[in-house]
């Protein structure tokens, strides 16, 4: 049997944090603002996996009022998700994301990123496909003001049910 996921998530810039996505550090005058690291990406894929899997979203598993996930770095959420998925017998067959961001340009972090998702999925980097866009001064991504990542995933039965 095979499920699919959506994701979907935003993070206003702000000054003072460190900018992560996918797990990686990115040099950029502004960071994410979160209760968590921010990472709108990691969070995107947490719940495209989360959907295909039928278990809510991750603030129901992760809820930012909960201290223990002030400032957690967000790809040990991605790990907690996964152990999730195992549990119920699923595995990730592959990934697709997308990043909304007008600065900084993420093409040179994109390996990085596929490199560093693909090994918390258990999969290899070929089955993680990431791509960037900007809102051509569109909205809150446009005006520089936030960085959005929206996920689809495709998660199959691992055992036979």
């Amino acid at each position: 049997m095979h499920r699919i996921g959506i994701g979907s998530d935003i993070h206003r810039l702000v000054e003072g944090r460190r900018l992560v996505l996918g797990g990686v550090e990115i040099s950029h005058e502004r960071g994410l603002l979160g209760h968590s690291d921010g990472d709108s990406l990691t969070h995107a894929l947490c719940d495209a996996l989360l959907g295909a899997a039928g278990l809510g979203d991750i603030g129901s598993h992760f809820s930012d009022r909960d201290p223990e996930y002030a400032g957690v770095d967000s790809m040990a959420l991605l790990g907690r998700v996964m152990e999730m998925l195992a549990e119920r017998g699923y595995r990730v067959e592959n990934a697709d994301a997308t990043i909304h961001a007008e600065r900084p340009r993420m093409k040179p972090y994109i390996p990085a990123m596929r490199a560093r998702l693909a090994e918390a999925l258990g999969i290899e980097p070929e089955r993680v496909n990431l791509k960037a866009k900007t809102a051509e001064g569109l909205g809150a991504v446009g005006r520089g003001e936030a960085i959005a990542a929206d996920a689809v995933v495709l998660i199959a039965a691992s055992t036979a049910e």
